[in-house]
């Protein structure tokens, strides 16, 4: 892997070679090829990028160890991606603009590759660890933090199956959680002390699920390359529903903000803001509120707070 490519470009790499590695060991083949539907096309890989940048900001003496931490965090985010679209969930037939694992190769199929996923992401990070050996273990604490109960992605998806939840709790859990784990991870793999970017990750992960929900309102199903308005068709817990369409896109700006006051003063620290930046006008693009800001009045009323009339976006 050359060091001049790109680092997006570095991530497909490691992770085209981390699937080749376990396809040539055999097993099933339509397993190996669900897995493969599930990784690739990707979407932003913002998670990886984010470990790697947080790594380099703190030095990135094993480059080795970050990469593994880096796929693995994707690898458990696609594996919870197959598991959030199953029927017994959302039922979504697409997923990146593709078919999602389970319209494609079936629900049993699409159950075992969501596991597969969640296993090949521990693997793989181990095998990455022959360098920094004394700092394994704590980037698997870390990142198993961000996965299981009672803070994990896993516990964020079971909060959608009680009757009451604080939509702070389950936000953080379902989507922060795991931007949490990749501050932190990419800061101990450094061997840089993790709890100096955690609330980096938390804001950025709550703001992700915060542009989640503005966008599954917003947003239609060709762009986003998944179905749109299933908060609402599921009843599920939301900043839009919660909040109205304008205090959450409010809210959301408050939490990019946050999220960029919070990058400690660090030789990355110009770049680490740079990509903050970017994806706020990524996910939550200033013309398409400003296209929907004209349309407000024949949006629900009901469902909107009357200060959500004729707002502007905060700049960032």
């Amino acid at each position: 892997m050359s060091k001049s490519q790109p680092v997006t470009q570095q991530i497909e790499h490691a992770l085209e070679s981390t699937l080749k590695s376990f396809e040539g060991r055999g097993g099933p083949p339509l397993l190996n090829q669900a897995i493969r539907h599930a990784v690739f096309p990707g979407g932003a890989r913002i998670r990886p990028q984010l470990c790697l940048a947080v790594a380099s900001a703190c030095g990135n003496d094993d480059p080795r160890l970050a990469m593994g931490a880096a796929v693995a965090l994707e690898l458990l985010h696609c594996g919870s991606l197959v598991h959030d679209d199953l029927p017994c969930f959302d039922n979504a037939e697409l997923r990146r603009g593709i078919a999602s694992v389970h319209k494609a190769f079936g629900e049993r199929i699409a159950v075992l590759t969501g596991d597969a996923l969640i296993v090949m992401a521990f693997q793989s990070l181990v095998n990455q660890a022959g360098q920094s050996l004394n700092r394994l273990a704590p980037v698997l604490s870390v990142v198993m933090q961000g996965v299981g109960s009672p803070h994990g992605i896993i516990a964020g998806q079971a909060w959608e199956c009680e009757s009451k939840v604080s939509l702070q709790v389950y936000q953080q859990a379902k989507t922060g959680a795991l931007f949490t784990a990749a501050t932190s991870a990419g800061a101990v793999a450094a061997g840089a002390n993790p709890q100096v970017w955690e609330k980096l990750g938390d804001c950025l992960g709550e703001a992700y699920q915060v542009a989640d929900d503005i966008r599954d309102v917003l947003g239609d199903m060709a762009s986003l390359g998944k179905p749109v308005g299933k908060d609402e068709a599921l009843d599920r817990p939301s900043a839009t529903r919660e909040l109205g369409l304008s205090g959450a896109v409010e809210y959301f700006d408050g939490l990019v903000c946050r999220a960029i006051e919070a990058i400690p003063h660090c030789a990355g620290e110009a770049m680490l803001k740079k990509l903050v930046a970017y994806e706020s006008e990524r996910l939550v693009p200033n013309a398409l509120f400003e296209r929907e800001n004209l349309q407000l009045k024949s949006f629900t009323q009901s469902a909107l707070p009357s200060s959500s009339k004729n707002t502007k976006r905060v700049a960032i």
